[in-house]
């Protein structure tokens, strides 16, 4: 046995290898046993070996250069993937952005209505919308890439300088103009004028929203999701998170088509207002400042409000002066004019049920703009639903993929043993065997996952699964651990019934069976019988 060991060859890293030539025979281990001689996987400079995988592009760090650990991240390590989750929450900023569309409104009065803009929406909306993507900006200046090579591994670049230079010249620009307040520096910009004339510049400033924000938006935050796959393979852990993540986007997709209805049913009543206005311009005197709420202490209104046919006339149910199309109910059920809430949850219903039916139960007007948006809503649920829907179904659909699994296994063995007309006893061991196995494994197939692992894990692993089974034995017990290592590597884990026969007296032996938890039983053995058994 001792020759055995002096031929045994122990790796070592590099660094205890330096270790030694500087502190000489002092820094020499005790002899370890075979199973101790594995090195212990290290931490990585970017997380823990403990963890999940990374899988991508492999990568070294360039020769003669140390990681900044406190400055510059590794695109591998945890850390880097905690954040790419938590940018995933700037899910938030897609939210928010399109609370500006609900800004104007409304105002009813007894006989007459006006356009005003709710203040108090629009300091909140800003407040929460200023936040979410300056980190996203700071993490990539921080971020460590992988410069490709002709041969070998990918070398990952840790200097500050080169990170800057090559984030400047490919997303720094569109990640500036998500990151930006454009939508905050439009709508307090341009709230004085509307103040002044009419409600145009509020959509022309809701327009530039969408153009000059929400559309960088999207595209700066929907490829973290790829990024988390390229890093874990998943984008969560669990199949219930997975499809909660593309219920959200789903969500999202109807709460913006909600909110562009509502701001496109405000822009259709403005628009009636108006063109009622020029009609009856020089027999009431109407001035389109009249439409505007802050010209309601005016004397000039009031006597207007008293002669004027403009409301009467863009009554949503009056469909001979003005047809509103798809944007009647929000002008009919007073939803233009109701408070924040009620207004935000109907159009919220709103899209997500004409998202959900393709637009189908839309009857739109002859107005291009309304037909163009119905269209819109019919191409963009068709996607989403195919897509979206689609991955979270599959999502629910893996959580019993295995239940599925060992019902059709469990159909097919019944066939056969219909076809093989087995007597009914064995299909009930048969049966009885199935119903056992499923419950204890779940249809987990456990040697296929050893299998799977590196060799020193999966020694670990049987060491610990099997160590004290084995020593149970007297025989085995005064073994050293290499021999109890190399009988624990090959011993197979089965299962048994109640009745099952392990082995019958008389008959040859051809392995060696051991019993972890179970009860056994000798039958006595009769006068004129062939043989005897034993059974669990």
């Amino acid at each position: 046995m001792e020759f055995k060991k002096r031929k045994q060859v122990r790796f070592q890293d590099e660094e205890k290898e330096v270790f030694r030539e500087k502190n000489g025979a002092q820094g020499h281990e005790k002899q370890l046993p075979l199973y101790k001689t594995s090195a212990p996987l290290r931490k990585s400079e970017g997380g823990y070996a403990d963890k999940i995988p990374k899988f991508g592009r492999s990568k070294v760090f360039p020769e003669g250069q140390e990681p900044e650990k406190k400055t510059i991240l590794d695109p591998g390590s945890d850390i880097v993937l905690k954040w790419n989750r938590i940018s995933c929450f700037c899910l938030v900023s897609l939210f928010v952005d399109p609370l500006f569309f609900y800004l104007p409104s409304v105002l009813n009065q007894q006989n007459s209505s006006c356009m005003h803009i709710d203040m108090n929406l629009g300091i909140i909306v800003t407040c929460f919308g200023l936040w979410p993507m300056y980190f996203i900006l700071i993490m990539k200046f921080r971020t460590a890439y992988v410069s490709p090579r002709v041969f070998g591994k990918g070398e990952l670049v840790m200097d500050l300088n080169k990170i800057a230079k090559r984030y400047l010249k490919s997303e720094f620009f569109i990640d500036v103009i998500a990151a930006l307040p454009l939508p905050q520096i439009v709508i307090w910009s341009v709230l004085p004028a509307v103040r002044s004339t009419h409600a145009d510049h509020t959509n022309n400033a809701l327009v530039l929203i969408v153009l000059l924000q929400y559309i960088p938006r999207l595209y700066l935050i929907f490829p973290l999701s790829s990024e988390i796959i390229k890093a874990t393979g998943v984008v969560t852990k669990t199949a219930w998170a997975g499809a909660a993540y593309n219920l959200l986007l789903y969500m999202l997709a109807s709460h913006v088509l909600g909110a562009a209805w509502y701001v496109l049913s405000i822009e259709r009543h403005a628009i009636c207002w108006k063109s009622a206005c020029r009609a009856e311009f020089k027999s009431a005197g109407c001035s389109l400042n009249f439409l505007d709420c802050g010209t309601l202490t005016h004397s000039d209104r009031a006597n207007w409000v008293n002669s004027t046919l403009v409301f009467t006339n863009c009554n949503p149910d009056n469909t001979s002066f003005f047809n509103y199309g798809i944007f009647g109910n929000a002008v009919a059920k007073n939803v233009v004019s109701s408070e924040f809430l009620k207004k935000y949850f109907y159009c919220l219903w709103w899209g997500l049920q004409n998202l959900s039916s393709y637009g189908q139960t839309l009857s739109t007007s002859t107005f291009i703009g309304e037909t163009l948006f119905a269209i819109l809503i019919a191409i963009l649920g068709l996607v989403l639903f195919a897509h979206l829907i689609g991955n979270m179904q599959t999502y629910l659909q893996s959580i019993t993929v295995r239940l599925e699994e060992w019902r059709l296994k469990r159909r097919d063995t019944e066939e056969w043993m219909r076809h093989r007309q087995l007597p009914e006893d064995l299909q009930q061991r048969v049966r009885r065997f199935t119903q056992y196995k499923w419950l204890t494994t779940r249809g987990v197939d456990e040697e296929s996952i050893l299998c799977a692992l590196p060799t020193d894990l999966h020694r670990d692993i049987k060491r610990h699964l099997c160590l004290d089974l084995v020593r149970r034995v007297p025989f085995f017990s005064q073994m050293d651990d290499q021999l109890l290592d190399a009988i624990c590597e090959r011993l197979v884990s089965s299962l048994s019934t109640q009745g099952t026969y392990i082995v019958r007296e008389g008959d040859p032996v051809t392995e060696c069976s051991s019993s972890g938890d179970a009860r056994k039983r000798r039958p006595p053995t009769e006068v004129g019988q062939d043989s005897s058994t034993r059974q669990l």
